[in-house]
């Protein structure tokens, strides 16, 4: 079999006591962390977030820098259609599977969630075609600012590389993540 082998720590797990310093100089450095996917409504933000999976945040909003003008809602998205959607986002990668994704999950959105509301919960997002943990937990913690953690691959890089929370999967290092950082920091960890 070839392939890597799994990523070990390159560092000690951190101590406890060593946590709150850390958050804190990272809060000190950026008081105020943002998303960098350009977006003004927690819809805009589960479609940017969606059509971000295999992309860069650059190319995504290259991409609804020009879509969200002509179709910022569920019914407008649905309106533009599968061919209409896919030449607004043929930049970006995978853009057949992701137009398709969501187009269906704009059609769930006005059917089961009040006409086009986005969901509050985890379950309910990653009901929708397309959401994942990961993009259920951005759209939790950017739009509702709940205490989430996203485990995408630069956040399970730097939680093993410095100890702070090892993992083999995903979701082994979310856990542990949630349970480490102190109260104070974990809605701006992400």
């Amino acid at each position: 079999a070839c392939g890597r082998p799994p990523m070990r720590p390159t560092l000690p797990a951190m101590k406890t006591a060593q946590i709150a310093p850390f958050f804190a100089t990272l809060k000190a450095a950026n008081p105020l962390p943002n998303t960098e996917l350009e977006y003004t409504t927690v819809f805009e933000l589960l479609a940017a977030v969606l059509l971000s999976a295999q992309a860069t945040d650059v190319g995504v909003n290259k991409a609804t820098r020009l879509l969200f003008p002509v179709a910022n809602t569920p019914q407008a998205m649905l309106a533009l259609g599968l061919e209409g959607l896919e030449a607004h986002i043929r930049t970006i990668g995978l853009y057949h599977s992701k137009a398709r994704h969501l187009l269906q999950t704009c059609q769930m959105l006005l059917d089961l969630h009040g006409g086009g509301q986005v969901p509050r919960t985890r379950k309910e997002l990653e009901a929708l075609p397309g959401v994942g943990r990961k993009t259920a937990n951005v759209v939790l913690n950017c739009a509702f600012g709940e205490p989430t953690m996203a485990v995408d691959t630069h956040i399970f890089r730097v939680s093993n590389r410095t100890g702070l929370a090892p993992g083999k999967t995903p979701l082994e290092v979310e856990l542990k993540l949630l349970k480490r950082i102190p109260r104070e920091f974990l809605v701006d960890a992400h």
